[in-house]
């Protein structure tokens, strides 16, 4: 019998894993990988290019305009150009939603992770560099923050994201086209200008996880991880149980190339 069982949870794992690879996985692997990177490459390099123009940019609020819009536009045509294929996630967070919901594999979910931070490190080793001399930018929460705040703060904000990615790409909601991508875009732009000051506003893990590896710092990088994928998972959950429940069950397989995520 435990034998039977074995070769079972063996070839279930087997079957799992060929799903995974195939071609459509592929090309969804490597859709999370480009939008990524150029979503990565345009928010830290606006974070970059201010400190350029403004050295004293932490006593400047433009400088916090300026990487808010940059995130509301990377973000709106990241996710816009890999929608159809990955589901436009850009985000571990929105990944590790998707999971939790039920809508795609835990293997899958762990090849679109690779896709997302080994994207991340390059578009900021890119920056570091093309941009001779100019200091990779780390996310920090303020001084008179503590990370358990800070970790609530981002779980907040990616709550409102993750909840609006599940919002754009609800089938029940009709077909909302490129308002959808813009609306996650904007919902993001704005929590930058909300908490810039004090966490960051990343809630992203992988913008997060690539930046510190190409500065060599790892301060309070827990924060960016812990605080995101709780409220991102919390989003998921209420969205498709509370709010909006399925009306079928969620299809594992669905998640590589439906919906729209960030």
């Amino acid at each position: 019998m435990y034998f039977r069982l074995e070769k079972m949870a063996s070839t279930a794992l087997s079957e799992r894993l060929k799903k995974s690879v195939t071609k459509d996985a592929l090309r969804s692997y490597f859709a999370e990988f480009i939008s990524t990177f150029f979503y990565v490459f345009a928010v830290v390099g606006s974070s970059m290019a201010s400190r350029k123009l403004m050295p004293e940019m932490a006593a400047n609020p433009t400088g916090l305009v300026i990487v808010s819009v940059a995130n509301a536009f990377a973000l709106s045509s990241t996710v816009y150009v890999a929608a159809n294929i990955s589901g436009g996630h850009v985000n571990p967070a929105v990944t590790f939603a998707k999971v939790v919901g039920g809508h795609i594999s835990v293997l899958t979910a762990l090849f679109y992770w690779i896709s997302q931070m080994l994207a991340s490190v390059l578009a900021c080793l890119v920056l570091k560099v093309t941009t001779v001399g100019q200091v990779v930018p780390t996310y920090t929460i303020a001084q008179e923050m503590t990370g358990f705040g800070a970790s609530i703060l981002e779980a907040l904000l990616t709550f409102a994201l993750v909840y609006t990615v599940y919002a754009a790409g609800d089938p029940k909601r009709g077909a909302l086209g490129s308002i959808g991508p813009l609306a996650i875009g904007m919902i993001a732009g704005a929590n930058v200008l909300a908490t810039g000051p004090f966490s960051g506003g990343s809630m992203n893990p992988a913008s997060a996880f690539g930046s510190a590896v190409v500065a060599g710092s790892f301060k309070n990088q827990a924060v960016y991880w812990v605080g995101p994928l709780a409220g991102a998972a919390v989003a998921g959950l209420v969205y498709d149980n509370v709010v909006f429940p399925a009306q079928t069950p969620p299809d594992s397989l669905r998640g590589i190339s439906d919906g729209i995520g960030l």
